[in-house]
């Protein structure tokens, strides 16, 4: 197995870690940690109630792009070997990067019902989106280090 395909497996299994927790984190511990007490399904009965959806469909699609681009990264370098692993790192990188505004984006829904509902903030109230974002914020840094990286071949400037 070579190190581009190493990447790959790592990279998707980080891309699909990333995305459950974060799907969960929108439709299980956000929900719990904002209105404690009440359980899992009478929050969402409370919230068909007030004519507000959780919306889990919108926020299962939207949280599996990720992965489904992930997934076909991981096909193409069986595939396409030529890829070298830290091209395939950053590109790895970039879908963890772009999981916080992905993430963003799922919950906002959810969370204005869970507002709308309760007469809460929308915000999160668990702790468990803090690891997304840091994962997300590693990713910058891991993309700059890799494009900053002298590559093997590169041209040098004198100084």
């Amino acid at each position: 197995m070579s190190d581009a395909q190493r990447v790959s497996i790592v990279g998707t299994v980080l891309v699909m870690a990333f995305a459950t927790v974060g799907t969960l984190q929108i439709l299980v511990l956000n929900p719990l940690a904002a209105v404690p007490g009440l359980g899992l399904g009478g929050i969402y009965r409370e919230v068909a109630k007030a004519g507000e959806t959780m919306v889990p469909a919108a926020v299962a699609l939207i949280m599996l792009v990720g992965p489904a681009v992930a997934i076909f990264w991981l096909v193409q370098a069986g595939r396409r070997p030529g890829i070298r692993a830290r091209d395939r790192g950053v590109r790895y990188a970039v879908l963890l990067a772009l999981g916080t505004p992905a993430y963003f984006f799922a919950s906002f829904g959810p969370g204005m019902s869970l507002a709308d509902t309760f007469a809460i903030s929308g915000a999160d109230y668990s702790p468990w989106a803090i690891p997304l974002y840091v994962t997300s914020g590693a990713a910058i840094l891991v993309i700059i280090l890799l494009v900053t990286l002298k590559r093997p071949g590169a041209p040098t400037f004198p100084r």
